[in-house]
């Protein structure tokens, strides 16, 4: 296996064992659910901390997540296309927030060179939603950049374990929430109460 793809593996392999253990994971959990041995990881990665940095880089990339909103084709519904966003988003920020609830990273200071690199990647979405949004700006009561701001507003706090209460919103409600608010038309029929909550879906809502 060439070095850039034994690399990737590692880190693929890494990943999931970061979520359950933490900065307690080890070498040797790494190896096996790599299926490789301990000295082949260090063929790759000087030690553990260039393979953990990997495996941050790798949770807080944004470009994958960027390509998909690029992607989403114009000519659907404005529906199907919101639920597309709102999938891709929330599947982006459930990763960051996986790991740092399992490594206790600290939130970047104002100006320091995380928070603008942090800041620039939101402003990238930002402008991604709003593109996805706009060409449905005549039907909206709100401009396409305050539609996406509401958007990621509820994305964020849905998949944020800390704000979401362990009720979790899915695609649907969301998108459904955003298009047709929370208040009954007249002879609209009773709504329905579950008696279960829905678990955020980052697959739902095709």
């Amino acid at each position: 296996m060439p070095p850039d793809e034994r690399r990737a593996a590692i880190v693929e392999a890494t990943l999931p064992l970061v979520h359950e253990h933490g900065n307690g994971v080890t070498v040797r959990m790494i190896a096996e659910a790599a299926g490789v041995a301990e000295g082949t990881i260090f063929t790759v990665f000087r030690d553990k901390d260039a393979l953990m940095t990997a495996v941050r880089d790798r949770a807080f990339d944004a470009e994958p997540a960027l390509r998909e909103l690029d992607a989403i084709d114009p000519e659907l519904p404005l529906r199907r296309r919101l639920h597309d966003v709102v999938r891709i988003v929330s599947g982006h920020l459930q990763e960051a927030f996986l790991l740092i609830a399992a490594l206790g990273f600290p939130m970047p200071k104002d100006g320091d060179e995380a928070a603008v690199r942090r800041n620039a990647v939101n402003e990238r979405f930002r402008a991604a939603i709003i593109a996805v949004i706009e060409p449905d700006a005549a039907d909206l009561v709100v401009a396409p950049a305050d539609l996406a701001h509401l958007l990621r507003m509820l994305v964020f706090s849905a998949a944020h374990p800390m704000i979401n209460d362990g009720r979790p919103l899915s695609v649907e409600q969301i998108v459904d929430t955003l298009l047709d608010g929370v208040r009954r038309r007249a002879g609209a029929p009773e709504p329905i109460h579950p008696t279960h909550h829905h678990e955020f879906s980052t697959t739902g809502g095709n």
